[in-house]
């Protein structure tokens, strides 16, 4: 096979690096010291003359250094992430520094338990002295800063790598200019730290464990085979097991009736836990999996919230629809945390039936959106404006430049935007008047989107954007944080539409809503002489397959919100090829209409 095939980085030598000296030795978290450490990493690209586009990519449990390309030409795989990782692809080391360093407690080249205990002259085993995230985070600062990096433009991470992100950006919040935890979480709950514990029992238990003073030749390889089979079973699906495996026999038609593996899914685990074996170490399991249990970014704050608190980067949190090891619901715990506290962050939890492991095999959905995220990151502020729209509608007009075509009720809305306020858009769609009110009013502007295509349409266009239901509330944002709130071509589509209103009215200073009048003649007049529900230019949708789920008319929302004690400031009736206001018989003759609302 040709190395160089698909983009790769072809051939990459680990390299080593002493970063802490035997006579200065590093504190750690529980207490003790360690001296000397040595550091296993890659290096792909090159480092740009302004040194800013230096990216760290935080490898998971079973990873290391060797991200892409092959060490040598007889290598059987390339590299964990190759598939993301190279010339071209979505992390492009024709533009960026793209950096990997086998993490502290590793067996792949940096100091770890199989290392050699300078004070015996033998490997360390049990006597390597307990880690934690923040002491692998530390040693890979002093490694950067062996290397010469000054500042990092991103840090990225699934899984345990995720939470080396995170802690990233809370130990050293002016270093990176953006940060992408990927389907992790910020501390472990009762379900993960027990499956941990299982696999740790399963190596200590093995004879053959000596107290982690095993050799080559005598070493726990049952007790590790049978960790890493549980550990894959959290990082698989139910649904993604059950396409792949079912119930199928891995050799013949019928049962053995014995207890030797027979189905596909046990031979799979077989291998699994065979192969990981003639590459891992079962202390470096041990103390690894420790590490994560220990870790929670809550530790010497008063919260999650306060943890966040003074960071500076901007992130992208992406987590795996059927991701049951680390799940959406974690990484929103998170996204709240930082919209707690105003922090320029995107979420989109990405459709997968890959479970856990969709980090490393969704390449094409996540990588779009690690790319856009780090173009972003990458580009000054003036120019985010000119990144290209993702796709372009049935007609051949790209979906930006449609939108401001079709959208006259973007054009009023901005002009009731005073300069310089903050606005949160609600169904903010691919971005196209966040992105013009940035531009043109220099707002600060944030985004709720629910269409995970549209998610990645903002993010391309560098806005801040978080996939969210509207319905499920706004819990996380304080009394009166925005100067705006935006609910455009939204209303009818709400069905909690009571519990929507009420909460944009208690975050929003002022709440601007537009929604398509179904009371304006057409509408009237197909129904009456069709006896149809109507399909008009503005409601282009037949019943069955239309998001309108409320059909509503200037006069329903008039007193809709004299019911809500909500006052209308303006109202503004249009037609749908015109900014200007349509003055007579409104209710009959507009086809939409936008209104200004406010509460005290």
């Amino acid at each position: 096979m040709d190395i160089n095939e698909n983009n790769s980085i072809g051939i990459i030598q680990t390299q080593s690096i002493r970063v802490v000296e035997q006579d200065n030795p590093l504190k750690l978290e529980c207490g003790k010291t360690l001296a000397p450490i040595d550091v296993a990493y890659e290096t792909y690209g090159s480092l740009n003359n302004s040194g800013n586009n230096a990216v760290l990519i935080c490898h998971a449990l079973s990873g290391n250094a060797h991200v892409a390309g092959r060490n040598n030409a007889n290598d059987k795989k390339p590299g964990w992430w190759d598939n993301m990782v190279g010339p071209g692809k979505k992390i492009d080391t024709n533009k960026y520094f793209v950096i990997c360093s086998n993490i502290l407690g590793g067996c792949s080249g940096t100091t770890g338990p199989c290392s050699i205990n300078p004070a015996t002259g033998k490997p360390y085993g049990l006597d390597f002295p307990i880690i934690t995230i923040a002491d692998m985070v530390r040693v890979q600062k002093l490694f950067l800063d062996k290397l010469g990096i000054k500042q990092l433009l991103a840090v990225i991470g699934g899984s345990i790598g995720g939470m080396q992100v995170l802690q990233w950006a809370i130990s050293y919040p002016d270093f990176m200019k953006a940060a992408v935890p990927i389907a992790t979480t910020s501390h472990l709950g009762a379900q993960s730290i027990a499956f941990d514990a299982v696999g740790r029992n399963a190596i200590l238990a093995d004879p053959n464990f000596a107290e982690g003073q095993y050799d080559d030749e005598k070493s726990p390889d049952h007790g590790l085979a049978i960790a890493r089979m549980i550990g894959h079973i959290t990082y698989l699906s139910e649904k993604g097991m059950r396409n792949k495996f079912g119930r199928q026999l891995r050799n013949g038609n019928s049962y053995n009736y014995d207890f030797n593996s027979e189905f596909a899914v046990e031979t799979y685990l077989d291998h699994q836990g065979q192969s990981f074996v003639e590459r891992f170490d079962a202390n470096s399991y041990l103390y690894i999996t420790k590490a994560s249990d220990y870790f929670d970014l809550k530790n010497g704050h008063s919260s999650l919230n306060e943890a966040f608190a003074n960071t500076q980067c901007r992130f992208l949190v992406v987590s795996f629809t059927s991701d049951w090891l680390f799940t959406p619901e974690q990484s929103k715990i998170i996204v709240n945390a930082l919209v707690a506290n105003r922090k320029n962050v995107s979420f989109c939890d990405i459709n997968s039936p890959y479970g856990h492991d969709a980090f490393l095999l969704e390449s094409e959905t996540l990588g779009s959106f690690i790319s856009a995220f780090l173009n972003a990151a990458f580009k000054p502020e003036k120019e985010l404006k000119e990144a290209a729209p993702l796709e372009q509608d049935d007609k051949g007009i790209p979906v930006i430049a449609h939108a401001h075509r079709v959208r006259i009720d973007y054009e009023v809305i901005e002009s009731l935007i005073e300069p310089n306020s903050s606005v949160l858009d609600i169904g903010c769609g691919d971005g196209t008047l966040l992105e013009n009110l940035i531009a043109d009013k220099n707002i600060q502007g944030e985004g709720i989107e629910l269409d995970e295509k549209l998610v990645l349409n903002c993010v391309i266009r560098g806005l801040p954007i978080i996939q969210h239901n509207i319905e499920d509330g706004l819990e996380n944002y304080a009394d009166k944080s925005y100067d705006y709130i935006i609910l455009s071509q939204t209303l009818q589509t709400i069905k909690n539409t009571e519990k929507v209103l009420k909460e944009l009215m208690r975050v929003g200073r002022k709440v601007i809503v537009s929604f398509p009048n179904f009371a304006h003649w057409r509408c009237r007049m197909q129904l009456l002489l069709n006896g149809k529900a109507p399909v008009t230019k503005q409601l282009p949708y037949c019943w069955y397959n239309s998001s309108n789920i409320h059909c509503l008319s200037l006069k329903d929302f008039d007193e809709y919100c004299s019911k809500l004690d909500i006052r209308v400031e303006k109202k503004i009736p249009l037609t749908k090829t015109s900014v200007s206001p349509v003055k007579l018989a409104p209710n009959l003759l507009a086809e939409q209409v936008v209104y200004v609302t406010s509460k005290d």
